[in-house]
């Protein structure tokens, strides 16, 4: 699950701890291995031009990201003042973690920032040398610090995602996307705005997006990103309309769908095991789809 990450055991894999071992979720990237035989994936995130860029072999489901469909939010009405968010005015969204923010993708948040002048870019809070250098940054490019309000830790998970409602817009990082942080914010029905990547890391939003059915908040370019945010944050009806088709999917598209979900794995499974039964190598191969 987690590759090349700290406390990770790759030596048991080399050793061949199992007839078929499968790269998954945790770790976002080939692991350039021989004795990882697979990786899962969908379309989106590795699509057919760059296969030949991974040493495993791909397992292509439907949709990549299971989520659990039980997650509990808090009934607790948050108001923006707790969170020192102002009382009126849009607010930007990103509690991705501080190593996804780029220079490239700060710069472009300034640029929607200077676009939407009673806008407010809410982000995880970090330390006090985060936080200086953020704001440092953001008056570097005409912005001034208070527009960055940094969000305390809460008591529960529960809580965390019912906070989502105070934000208007999730703007995502890049290269290096929003994962388990963008079905969060969708979860809680908070839209996500992503820009497509070239590497797994950087397309996995925009596949969960798709199986969100909002593939629309999946920009191509940087400066169709920052048309699309500024674009809401201006239209208060297309936003509005956007929340309440995010509303209406939740229940019933394929990213919250684990049951769904279950039965395209296993027949992944099923497949790696048959060939590996049958002596034959592993090999690319595609789930259909299930009802």
């Amino acid at each position: 699950l987690m590759g090349f990450t700290t406390r990770s055991r790759t030596g048991i894999f080399a050793q061949r701890a199992a007839p078929v071992q499968v790269n998954y979720l945790g770790y976002p990237a080939t692991m350039g291995a021989k004795y990882m035989d697979y990786i899962f994936a969908d379309g989106t995130i590795i699509p057919e031009a760059d296969r030949a860029e991974y040493t495993e072999k791909i397992a292509y489901l439907p949709t990549y990201q299971p989520n659990d469909p039980t997650r509990a939010v808090a009934e607790k009405k948050f108001n923006r003042e707790e969170f020192g968010l102002p009382p009126a005015g849009f607010v930007f969204c990103c509690f991705n973690n501080h190593y996804k923010i780029t220079p490239c993708v700060f710069a472009s948040w300034m640029r929607i920032l200077k676009q939407t002048g009673d806008s407010v870019l809410w982000l995880s809070d970090g330390n006090p040398a985060v936080r200086a250098s953020l704001g440092q940054e953001a008056a570097r490019h005409g912005i001034s610090a208070d527009r960055l309000i940094f969000a305390r830790r809460l008591p529960s998970l529960e809580e965390h995602l019912a906070r989502y409602r105070l934000a208007d817009l999730f703007i995502d990082t890049s290269p290096y996307n929003a994962h388990t942080t963008a079905s969060d914010a969708l979860w809680a029905g908070l839209p996500v705005l992503t820009l497509m990547g070239s590497t797994f890391a950087g397309r996995v939003a925009a596949s969960v997006l798709s199986a969100a059915g909002i593939p629309e908040l999946v920009a191509a370019t940087v400066a169709q990103y920052e048309e699309l945010a500024t674009g809401f944050a201006q239209n208060p009806p297309a936003l509005a309309e956007l929340k309440s088709k995010l509303a209406r999917n939740r229940a019933k598209s394929p990213l919250f769908d684990i049951d769904r979900y279950r039965r395209h794995i296993e027949a992944a499974y099923t497949t790696m095991w048959e060939r590996q039964q049958r002596g034959e190598a592993p090999a690319t191969f595609s789930v259909t789809e299930m009802s």
